[in-house]
């Protein structure tokens, strides 16, 4: 049996980066998205975050179905994803209530957009989840890019992102806007906040 597909081995660049910062060029990749805003620990967020995960799985699993797609491969689904910004800039950046996002979760190469719509319709017919309607296929190319893996709370990566701005600064780049993008290695939920692993990255380019 051919070995699936594994993001933490066969992306690690992507998605296992050193604990220190490094400037990484991100291709085109497909994704399943929805935006949102505010508070991240309210039911909405998490409403959202199934609505991600039921698709995802929907389509990991549709060879046991002989429904898979044309191209299909064993492959571990992709952690969860968020592009983060603010509502509004004159608001501390500590209020959550402020914060605007966009969730997604990669998706594998042979998934299109008919396929997506198909297995959002098969979703929808099994899940009740009211943010499935707001769910999209999108291809994303975020080319040059700063990261780092954040090890801790969550409300402790001003600290590391404070780290990434200096790297760049040192080696010549620029950070290109004030969002950034977090990937979530570590499910909250049976993590230690001390113990979360979440890789951070920015947009950027050469001064």
């Amino acid at each position: 049996m051919t070995k699936a597909v594994d993001y933490k081995k066969d992306f690690k660049h992507l998605y296992v980066p050193p604990a220190e910062p490094v400037v990484v060029e991100v291709p085109q990749l497909p994704f399943i998205m929805l935006g949102g805003s505010g508070d991240p620990n309210g039911e909405a967020f998490v409403k959202q975050t199934e609505a991600l995960y039921s698709i995802s799985y929907a389509v990991k699993m549709s060879y046991r179905s002989g429904d898979a797609p044309a191209g299909y491969y064993a492959y571990k689904v992709f952690p969860l994803e968020g592009i983060w910004d603010l509502v509004d800039y004159t608001r501390p950046s500590t209020d959550k209530s402020n914060f605007k996002y966009t969730l997604m979760i990669r998706q594998p190469d042979f998934l299109t957009e008919d396929g997506f719509r198909r297995f959002l319709e098969q979703t929808k017919r099994k899940k009740s989840n009211p943010y499935l309607d707001h769910v999209r296929f999108e291809r994303m190319e975020e080319g040059l890019c700063c990261q780092m893996l954040h090890i801790g709370p969550y409300d402790d990566e001003p600290a590391s992102f404070a780290r990434m701005e200096a790297y760049c600064a040192e080696q010549g780049y620029v950070r290109a806007s004030k969002t950034h993008r977090e990937i979530y290695l570590s499910d909250p939920r049976k993590t230690e906040p001390a113990k979360l692993k979440t890789v951070l990255r920015f947009q950027v380019h050469k001064r």
